[in-house]
């Protein structure tokens, strides 16, 4: 059961995967060529400290192609836009060098004020242009960073919003939002197996810092960051016990995890 009314035959419907070169885009990006008949896959250039993420995605695109012939023939074009503004009104520690700390109102640092809503909204309109229904993101309130435009409610406002506005009927899917850390692995490895595990791992950037010089067990990044600690963290669960998750569905609700 889930939030979004999925379509009959997904495998014949396009999708646009928010793709950043992460840990979360990847495993989405693999869960959408699982499901849809073509994936395109949309990156954001922000100003932010570690846009070596950036430079990850041909990386990863090229690699999941490699895994499976059938992601090769779904795997459409890739699209990377400029949000310069974003970066140049956030005063936050992912656009500044500034140190990550977290702030009076409860919030880290690193929350970028209106960046997901951005985000979101930017993959509509060249939904819009691409003929594309199906938007795909990566958020989660499972296992996170407390930034509030990644909780569940936020996504189903935001998606009734642009549907309403651009008169559409988008569908938002966010598969990890019921998962942690250590699941979004199981989730890769029941979707690639073992070797897309290991693709992810190796090519895949969280690092705050953007830190690429370091190789760890659980992939590349300086190790202290928040992100790295998510990311080390679920990955030595996973380690410690990686029965294959079930692949969800558009991952909308707990009957999802």
């Amino acid at each position: 059961m889930t939030a979004f009314q999925t379509p009959a035959d997904p495998t014949r419907e396009t999708a646009i995967v928010l793709f950043s070169g992460g840990q979360d885009s990847a495993t989405c990006l693999a869960w959408a060529l699982s499901r849809f008949g073509r994936v395109e896959t949309l990156g954001f250039d922000y100003g932010q400290r570690h846009a070596v993420e950036l430079a990850c995605r041909a990386t990863l695109r090229t690699g999941m192609a490699g895994l499976n012939p059938d992601w090769a023939t779904r795997l459409g074009q890739d699209h990377t836009l400029a949000l310069d503004a974003l970066g140049a009104v956030s005063e936050t520690a992912l656009t500044r060098d500034a140190a990550i700390t977290m702030g009076e109102n409860g919030l880290p640092s690193t929350f970028v004020p209106g960046r997901n809503l951005i985000f979101l909204t930017f993959a509509a309109a060249l939904a819009a242009r691409r003929g594309a229904r199906h938007i795909v993101g990566g958020m989660c309130e499972t296992d996170y960073s407390g930034y509030p435009d990644c909780r569940d409610d936020t996504i189903k406002a935001l998606q009734v919003a642009l549907n309403l506005g651009m008169d559409s009927r988008y569908v938002l899917h966010t598969p990890l939002m019921w998962i942690d850390k250590a699941d979004t692995w199981r989730l890769a490895e029941s979707l690639g197996g073992p070797a897309l595990v290991d693709l992810i791992n190796r090519e895949s950037h969280s690092c705050y810092l953007g830190v690429r010089d370091v190789m760890h067990p659980w992939g590349h990044g300086c190790g202290t960051c928040p992100a790295c600690m998510l990311r080390r963290a679920g990955w030595e669960r996973y380690v410690a016990q990686p029965a294959i998750h079930p692949a969800t569905g558009s991952g909308t609700g707990p009957a999802n995890a």
